[in-house]
């Protein structure tokens, strides 16, 4: 499905393009990789930390985004000024990005689309 204003899998793309960023940045410390992860269906785009920092096991999601119902969804966003600037820049209108890690009411206070 696309949108009018860009094409499902140019959005694909971007999400790709700006996860690999991350994903390529040396984790600072301990033996930590992360690994970018995109479902079958290209819908489900993560970023995903796992390995050792000193005797601490390591491993959980620091980025998790959604193509749905012509909107991009960030569930959970871990990066430290987070993405949704990155999509912004990218040509990805501001209407069609959805905080879902805020909640319904208070999403119409974000500048981004409510759902």
């Amino acid at each position: 499905m696309e949108t009018v204003n860009q094409p499902l899998d140019e959005w694909r793309e971007i999400l790709e393009k700006i996860l690999q960023y991350y994903a390529d940045l040396p984790y600072r410390y301990g033996d930590v990789i992360t690994y970018m992860i995109v479902s079958r269906d290209r819908n489900h785009f993560m970023l995903v930390h796992e390995g050792w920092e000193n005797d601490r096991r390591v491993h959980g999601c620091v980025v998790h985004a959604e193509i749905r119902n012509d909107k991009i969804w960030i569930h959970y966003d871990g990066i430290e000024d987070g993405i949704t600037d990155e999509l912004v820049a990218a040509g990805v209108p501001k209407d069609c990005i959805v905080l879902a890690f805020h909640p319904p009411q208070v999403r119409e206070h974000t500048g981004y689309a409510i759902a």
